[in-house]
Order: structure tokens, then C-alpha cells, then sequence
């Protein structure tokens, strides 16, 4: 038995995924005429009360279309510290934007609405324009954290006062709205783009959308172009995701349960300094010090459990529709032993 928690993107399609994806009917995208694409897009625009969505093949492509949208080169994007942009995109937003992000000293990759206010930079020429606040939910470097909503509503009355876009990450939204019972289409109010992940959570081989109205994703499709995430029958995948949709979202909280599981059993452990609060499906530990972090996950590769380091010192285990409860009996077992 592999154990495989490094993150929830190791996930492979369920039969029943499958079998929707085989029975696709599919055209070529590039001229807009893949019905099960088509379809995809129409539910996800119409859950976040949007006037579009766009299919991307990842969620990389997804966040630095938004950007591409919202800013011209030179501009300054407000972001966390911790923020999938500035961290995991390969220097995307100033490769290809042109844009430098001012990084929030945040909590757990989140921040408040006075710290936005000042982080805006003055109107004199010589600043960089400020154009975009962007913020990330749930926080993949701050343990699957989830944004207080009324904080958002915040954020969303200074971007407003100030003409600043306001972008979304939610590669893993999925899950924010399964612990808080919250509704995508109260994002999409408060939102200018959202982007979300169809192979993070909710097992998908492939596959993100980015959603708007029609005056910001006018040029949506080009920039997907441009970038190279043009599809011909991507109907196939489409059809995965639309499959998740309908079967995969309300089983997302036996993940959460899980990783509480986890949580527990770490925080029982002489060896571990500090285990960070679990509201999702990420669990994030520091070992001691005196505490090799390679003979850690070493260990736990032995005997078939392979997680991931975060670097700083932290590690990363994250539950998912693949992890079984034999599995998890497994590891806790394990975990127990140390």
C-alpha cells in the first residue's frame, strides 16, 4: 500500500470519471466548438454568477491570464508573501506582465484591509502604479487556511474607493466553501476574476477555469493564445470536470476530518515543534531541531508514505480522494509510533 500525501494533485481519474470522460462529445476549441467545453464553462460562470469562464490547462496559466488582464507592464500587484504568484508561478507575473508584486507580511497567507490601504503606493509618477490586489483561498502555503469572508468585503471597498482589480487563486476554493458553507456565487459578487482547480480536490487529471464578466475577459482568449493554452478536443477533460462537479464536492469534508485526524496525532509527538491550525485538507508541522527532517520523510518513505517539504523547516501532508481510510488507519498508526 503507497501512501502518497505530498499533495492533492497525485489523484487519478475514479471509473466513473472515466467513463463520462470516453462518452465526451467533443469539437475543436480553438473555434469554440467543443460542446462539452462550452458546457463546463456555462456552469462555472453561472455558479459564481459570472458572464463568462474560460477552460485553462492549468491554474498557473489561469492566475497569469488574470494578471495579464488586470495590468499593464510596470504595474504593482498587492499579494501575500506566501501568495501562489509570487511563490510557485516561475516569475510569471514579471515574465509575463511586466509587473512586480508588493508582498503583505500576512498571517498564514492572509492579511486585513488596512494593510492593503497602505501597501497602495502614492499616484506620483515615479511609483509603479498600483492596479491589482490579489489574495488566495484557501492559503496553500499557510496550511489550507480560509480568508474570513467579511475581511474580503473589506478588501473589496478599498480596491473599489482605489480603481484596483481584485483576482482570486481559488485553486482550492472548493474547499473553503465546504468548511465555511459558503457559495461560490458570493465570491463572484465580490471578485472582479476568480480562477479555480479542477485536479486540486476534486481529482481531476486536468484542468482550471477563470471566470469574469465580459468587460474584463475580453481579452482572455487571446492571452491564453499567446500563452500556448489553446486546446483542440479538450472536450475529454472538460468532461471530467464536469463530472466532479456533480459527484465530488460535498465528499470534500471526509478530507478535512482526515487531516484533523493527522493534526492530532502530530501534535502528540515529542519530535514535532509545531503543527499549524487545520481548517481544509493541508496539514503543515515543523519537527524539532534537533530533528533531521531528511531521516524524517526518509523513514516514512520506507515504509511507502511520501509527503513533502515546504522548505523552511516545514513539512506538507495533504488528504485527498485517492487517501482511503485504510490508508489513513495506516498512517496514523505509523505517525503514532514515532
Amino acid at each position: 500500500m503507497t501512501i502518497d500525501l505530498r499533495s492533492d494533485t497525485v489523484t487519478k481519474p475514479t471509473q466513473g470519471m472515466l467513463d463520462a470522460m470516453m462518452q465526451a462529445k467533443v469539437g475543436d476549441d480553438v473555434f469554440r466548438e467543443d460542446p462539452t467545453i462550452n458546457a463546463l464553462e456555462a456552469k462555472i460562470a453561472h455558479m459564481f454568477g459570472k458572464e463568462q469562464a474560460l477552460f485553462f490547462p492549468s491554474g498557473t496559466m489561469a492566475n497569469q491570464t488574470a494578471i495579464k488582464l488586470h495590468t499593464n507592464p510596470g504595474d504593482q500587484v498587492i499579494c501575500d508573501k506566501y501568495a501562489h504568484i509570487y511563490n510557485y508561478e516561475s516569475g510569471g507575473a514579471s515574465f509575463n506582465s511586466g509587473v512586480s508584486c508588493k508582498l503583505i507580511d500576512g498571517q498564514r497567507g492572509m492579511f486585513n484591509a488596512g494593510q492593503v490601504l497602505e501597501a497602495i503606493n502614492p499616484e506620483a509618477y515615479y511609483y509603479s502604479k498600483t492596479s491589482l490586489v490579489e489574495i488566495e483561498n484557501t492559503t496553500n502555503k499557510g496550511g489550507g487556511a480560509c480568508w474570513d469572508f467579511n475581511e474580503i468585503l473589506k478588501i473589496k471597498k478599498i480596491c473599489h474607493d482605489n480603481s484596483l482589480g481584485f483576482h482570486m487563486d481559488g485553486a482550492r476554493l472548493w474547499h473553503a466553501l465546504a468548511t465555511k458553507n459558503e457559495t461560490s456565487k458570493q465570491y463572484g459578487d465580490v471578485f472582479d476574476t476568480i480562477s479555480v482547480c479542477l485536479s486540486k480536490g476534486l481529482g481531476c487529471p486536468v484542468g482550471s477555469l477563470l471566470v469574469g464578466n465580459a468587460d474584463i475577459m475580453q481579452d482572455a482568449l487571446r492571452f491564453r493564445k499567446i500563452f500556448g493554452g489553446n486546446m483542440r478536443q479538450a472536450g475529454f477533460l472538460a468532461a471530467a470536470g464536469l463530472y466532479a462537479l456533480d459527484n465530488h464536492l460535498d465528499r470534500l469534508k471526509y478530507d478535512h476530518v482526515k487531516a484533523k485526524d493527522i493534526a492530532a496525532i502530530l501534535s502528540k509527538l515529542s519530535i514535532i515543534k509545531t503543527v499549524e491550525p487545520v481548517e481544509t485538507n493541508i496539514v503543515i508541522f515543523e519537527l524539532n531541531d534537533d530533528v533531521d527532517d531528511i531521516k524524517f520523510t526518509k523513514q516514512l518513505t520506507a515504509k511507502n508514505i511520501h509527503i513533502i517539504s515546504m522548505g523552511g523547516g516545514k513539512l506538507r501532508m495533504v488528504t485527498h480522494l485517492d487517501y482511503t481510510d485504510a490508508m489513513h488507519d495506516k498512517l496514523l498508526q505509523v505517525l503514532s509510533k514515532f
